[in-house]
């Protein structure tokens, strides 16, 4: 599996940023997170962005490479900083974002890198989302190259549509990924981010959405409905959608959750599971990561998958 975008380093607060306080130090970044989870369960990963050639690059790298995701394809940048996001805490369940990426050695990622990796191996899959090319012109061009590329190889195509408003308007967001629609085999979106993919709203309901992007070429439909869990669309069941509903476990941190359900879901796709099957993992995955802390670090290793299910209380000797 191939994947590539900006990962920045990541600071957590304990509480609200203007009154100081300690901060944890880790990384994060949409596609890394995905690569993260797949290296976890297994699975041969291969990533590529832009860091600086600083320190806070180093450990993006460093990271990565310690959670056994390929990086050979990963530039260091001297004329720019490697990218920072801050996460604020302000209730239980709320949390701030706070992004400094504007200019930053991820933004100005080109398709060099994306030419590089589909000549040395053309991926099985390639995880494309909505935050790359909402970064600069450069990144959205390489974007949408790895995309031709992967037509031209027979690569999978997963999207991942990860709407940012602020990191670019759902005007600007529309324009490019009704463009991509028809070259996207699996496209995964919440409820709310499917209308940015279609030319013509079919209506409120969540299934007349779907079936729209069905019409278009798009392979299957997996729609993220939160505490309610997730439903497929596709022409391969006959049975119709197909919904399975969210794993029950005690929420500390739902950031980073939208990316386990990802890697679960290409995790068993990867490994020939049906619908059913791909649910089941990433809804598994996905409730590992809002019981844990951090947009990557609960993700489980294929021998976890099994602990949701243990009694409270439970210790594994």
């Amino acid at each position: 599996m191939f994947t590539f975008g900006e990962t920045m380093v990541a600071l957590r607060g304990s509480g609200p940023l203007k009154l100081g306080g300690t901060m944890q130090v880790s990384v994060a970044g949409a596609e890394s997170n995905v690569a993260i989870g797949l290296a976890r369960l297994g699975h041969a990963v291969r990533w590529a962005g832009a860091v600086g050639d600083d320190e806070a690059g180093a450990l993006v790298l460093r990271t990565l490479r310690a959670e056994g995701v390929e990086v050979s394809g990963a530039a260091r940048d001297p004329g720019a900083p490697t990218g920072l996001l801050l996460f604020e805490p302000r209730l239980p369940e709320v949390t701030r974002v706070h992004y400094y990426r504007a200019g930053s050695a991820g933004s100005r990622l080109t398709a060099d890198a994306v030419e590089d990796a589909f000549a040395a191996a053309p991926p099985r899959v390639l995880h494309l989302t909505g935050i790359t090319p909402a970064l600069s012109a450069t990144a959205r061009s390489a974007t949408g190259r790895a995309l031709r590329l992967a037509r031209r190889h027979g690569s999978l195509v997963c999207l991942d549509v990860n709407f940012r408003a602020r990191l670019w308007t759902a005007e600007e967001a529309t324009a490019v990924l009704r463009e991509w629609v028809p070259s996207v085999d699996v496209l995964i979106a919440s409820d709310d981010e499917l209308p940015l993919c279609l030319p013509e709203d079919p209506g409120a309901e969540v299934g007349a959405r779907a079936e729209a992007l069905l019409d278009l070429g798009v392979g299957e439909v997996v729609v993220k409905l939160g505490a309610a869990g997730a439903t497929v669309f596709s022409r391969a069941l006959h049975d119709g959608p197909l919904h399975r509903p969210a794993t029950p476990v005690r929420a500390v941190d739902a950031v980073g959750a939208g990316d386990a359900f990802v890697a679960g879901y290409l995790s068993a796709l990867l490994d020939g599971e049906g619908p059913a099957g791909r649910l089941e993992r990433a809804v598994t995955t996905g409730a590992f990561a809002v019981a844990s802390h951090g947009d990557w670090e609960g993700a489980p290793t294929r021998a976890e998958l099994g602990m949701l299910g243990t009694p409270p209380g439970t210790v594994v000797r």
